[in-house]
């Protein structure tokens, strides 16, 4: 690498964000637990931050820096921006529910700030490798997220069991990228490079054993049957502002991961990674939706379902280039319905008791209507009921199928959506119509009120206009194909 020619600016995000996370942990050193309120202010003031640097050094058209190994285009400006959201909403939501748990502590906030690092780098690499310290970074953030609450067993245990799971994935991971660097000779993610890697290739089934591999990886990721066995356990064991992170930034940032390896690196490969998702795709939303329907427990429910909408996003991968924007926003829309709903839950939690049956949302609307009707939008969202934003990612990857050929399996997610408003609609019965088994009033921050009201409206708002967001899709990967 030529230092002389190194262009940080694409980078500067990230550069202010690491510089930011420092900062907060120097300062949460001296803090006493009853100032606690000044870490959260600042990791706050750093995401923010990043976020303003992100929108201001948006240069119109990709850029890469560091020999080409990092990238800023219209994908990664439009990941990065919805993950600085998402993590500012999460950071308005949590206090009050941390607090009553006792792990109102500096380490989560500071853990957050790091797994959106890990988050950010994923999705602006242009390199196997920078990917792979990326997708590290995230999930070593979230194994110790998870495990917060020392003294609970289950989030030790989902704990244990997603990094075990998790290192298996990572190892798979790396030996389908050792296989792909055997076989082309490159690890960068670009079609020109790669594409002469493959003119020149000996044997080609060390290609597709490679591609064997990093497809598990990404499965894994994104929660797909048969590799989604951590999802429930993960969702049930974490505390619920933890669970709000991982069922929501990281799938975003995952679908952007899955993009830059299968469409931008081995595009060329199409015919072959296609079949395989096709199997994925499917199995996800028939284990999702039936595994989601026998749930009594709301977090493992919302879980299963987790894994049939990551179905819906890997068969919107198999649509073409509508398909591609399909599934980025689909992975937004669905980060948004998931945040508004673990932040419900978050809500009807109070000391010593979480928010965990779907028994526990029974009569509602006679204790609060306005939050009733917030998680009201959430399920119909998900259930994909217009004119919610839920309804239109569904319809969208439906008509990107239809318009590649692929009948069946549009024909098998419409009858599978069928299935899942069964168990989204049992929860709007529990809240309207089941008698109130609580009666202590709901309380909540201002701030906590408002992240919360606009995350459900916005799921109104762009089922109604959805263009405004499926614009930002089309344009963010017309910058990258």
């Amino acid at each position: 690498m030529n230092w002389t020619d190194l262009n940080l600016i694409p980078a500067m995000p990230e550069i202010v964000l690491l510089a930011a996370l420092c900062a907060v942990l120097l300062v949460d050193l001296w803090l006493p637990d009853e100032k606690r309120g000044i870490t959260a202010c600042l990791a706050s003031l750093a995401v923010l931050a990043a976020a303003v640097f992100q929108v201001a050094l948006w240069p119109g058209e990709p850029v890469e820096t560091f020999s080409r190994m990092f990238v800023l285009d219209g994908l990664s400006y439009v990941g990065k921006l919805a993950v600085y959201a998402l993590v500012l909403v999460l950071f308005a939501l949590s206090p009050g529910y941390l607090k009553t748990r006792q792990i109102y502590k500096g380490e989560f906030y500071t853990l957050t700030l790091f797994a959106l690092l890990g988050m950010c780098v994923m999705m602006s690499a242009n390199h196997f490798l920078t990917l792979y310290i990326g997708l590290e970074i995230l999930s070593l953030s979230l194994y110790a997220l998870i495990a917060l609450r020392r003294d609970d067993v289950r989030a030790s245990e989902a704990a244990l069991k997603y990094f075990v799971l998790g290192a298996l994935a990572s190892g798979l991971l790396l030996y389908g990228i050792s296989m792909i660097y055997g076989a082309t000779g490159s690890l960068l993610l670009l079609p020109d490079v790669l594409a002469a890697g493959l003119t020149q290739m000996a044997n080609p089934w060390l290609l597709k054993l490679g591609l064997v591999f990093v497809v598990v990886a990404i499965a894994f990721k994104l929660g797909a049957v048969p590799f989604h066995m951590w999802v429930p356990d993960v969702y049930h064991g974490s505390s619920t502002a933890v669970t709000a992170l991982v069922g929501t930034a990281p799938k975003i940032a995952a679908t952007v991961f899955a993009f830059r390896i299968l469409v931008t690196g081995l595009g060329g490969l199409h015919a072959d990674w296609v079949p395989m998702l096709n199997i994925l795709a499917v199995a996800s939303l028939l284990v999702g939706n039936l595994a989601a329907v026998m749930q009594a427990n709301i977090k493992r429910m919302l879980a299963y379902s987790t894994v049939s909408h990551m179905g819906f996003v890997l068969l919107a991968f198999m649509g073409g280039l509508h398909g591609f924007s399909a599934a980025l926003y689909y992975a937004l829309v669905y980060a948004l319905m998931a945040m508004a709903g673990f932040g419900v839950l978050m809500l009807l939690s109070r000391e010593g008791h979480d928010c965990e049956e779907i028994a526990d949302l029974a009569g509602l609307n006679q204790r609060h209507s306005w939050y009733a009707f917030l998680m009201l939008l959430v399920m119909f969202s998900m259930a994909g009921i217009p004119p919610l934003a839920g309804f239109y990612a569904k319809l969208s990857v439906i008509r990107a199928l239809l318009g590649q050929g692929f009948v069946w399996q549009a024909v098998f997610a419409v009858v599978m959506s069928l299935i899942g408003a069964f168990y989204y609609l049992r929860v709007v019965k529990v809240m309207y119509m089941d008698e109130a088994v609580e009666t202590a009033p709901l309380s909540m921050a201002a701030a906590s009120r408002v992240a919360l009201s606009v995350c459900a409206l916005g799921l109104l708002l762009f089922g109604l206009m959805p263009s405004t967001l499926m614009d930002w899709c089309v344009y963010a990967l017309g910058k990258v194909l």
